[in-house]
């Protein structure tokens, strides 16, 4: 019987920055060797490559031209229902929370990049 502790697992990373998507990739890659990350750089890139080989869950940025996060999260559930979709943003918000979670995301990570003193919102 096949060790299913070491089975691949197919990341789709979309990303409009190509740098950060690639640096995100190799970071999971060497977290966890079972990590296979695959890169787009729009969501309609990343529809295609959903399409074309449905990854093992998705990693998508939310603020991206053409497209937002939402949109792609929306579009991807119309035939992919239970595909883990993970939504990442640097500028999270309680509405794009709210938004996310009525979609179907399976997760929402907030990066916060401007400081705040602790305790301080």
């Amino acid at each position: 019987m096949p060790d299913s502790s070491h089975r691949r697992i197919r990341i789709l990373h979309v990303d409009d920055e190509p740098d950060f998507a690639d640096l995100a990739g190799t970071f999971l890659e060497r977290d966890d060797d079972r990590f296979t990350v695959e890169t787009a750089t729009s969501a309609d890139e990343g529809l295609e490559s959903v399409d074309d080989r449905p990854p093992d869950c998705v990693v998508s940025d939310y603020n991206m031209p053409g497209m937002n996060g939402i949109e792609f999260l929306q579009a991807v559930r119309v035939e992919y229902p239970d595909l883990p979709f993970i939504l990442f943003t640097g500028k999270g918000s309680e509405a794009v929370a709210s938004d996310a979670i009525s979609a179907g995301v399976t997760d929402y990570l907030s990066s916060r990049r401007e400081s705040r003193p602790l305790g301080r919102e």
